[in-house]
């Protein structure tokens, strides 16, 4: 069964990569916010002993999930496409790194953290912010708010699963790897976004001197 998929999903991939790797991405941000939205409600439930029972049921935000599904659908899938291949055949062509060698790998993890990753999180909370109806001031809060905790954290983890990637992964397949990965991360800038003003992100703000 999973040998048919993968030789199903390889075929989508070589007839209609673009699409295809946005229809994962939708699929996978989906997931990814319900996720989160079980991981905020059991936080939120430990919290509350005396909740009503009907409080204690876990519902579904379908909205919610076909706001991030579709972020996932017209930025995660189409630009991390473009993005990696383009990241590709520059490095190769233009700055003549051999391929899979240290300098490569390295420079590969250093494009990708401070230029896609600091794009993908501003347009996230941009997008999510829009589509719950803020307006541009709250918007402009809930990014500055939002981007720097999940910068940060993000960047603890990000550049060693890009490492394996752009060390061992060809390059057709770095999305597949890297969409699998953004089922979690997906669910953690979800989970990021739906924390408000929380105590630990006013400590970010207090360590490294952001205002509100």
């Amino acid at each position: 069964m999973i040998a048919r998929v993968w030789r199903w999903y390889q075929s989508c991939l070589e007839v209609h990569p673009v699409k295809t790797q946005m229809a994962s991405s939708a699929v996978l941000w989906g997931l990814g916010d319900m996720g989160a939205q079980a991981v905020t409600h059991r936080t939120h439930i430990r919290k509350q002993p005396l909740a009503s029972d009907e409080e204690k049921d876990f519902k579904v935000n379908w909205r919610r999930v076909g706001i991030t599904s579709m972020f996932g659908f017209t930025f995660v899938g189409p630009v991390g496409h473009y993005w990696y291949e383009y990241l590709d055949r520059y490095i190769r062509q233009r700055l003549l790194m051999k391929p899979n060698s240290a300098k490569f790998v390295a420079t590969k993890v250093a494009a990708d953290g401070l230029l896609f990753g600091p794009l993908d999180l501003l347009v996230f909370f941009s997008y999510m912010g829009f589509s719950s109806g803020h307006s541009a001031q709250q918007v402009k809060e809930d990014v500055k708010r939002d981007f720097l905790p999940a910068l940060l954290l993000g960047g603890t983890v990000w550049p060693v699963v890009q490492i394996a990637n752009f060390r061992f992964i060809p390059v057709r397949y770095q999305l597949l790897y890297v969409n699998l990965f953004c089922l979690l991360d997906s669910t953690f800038l979800s989970w990021v976004e739906q924390q408000g003003d929380a105590p630990w992100k006013q400590w970010f703000k207090s360590i490294t001197g952001v205002d509100d």
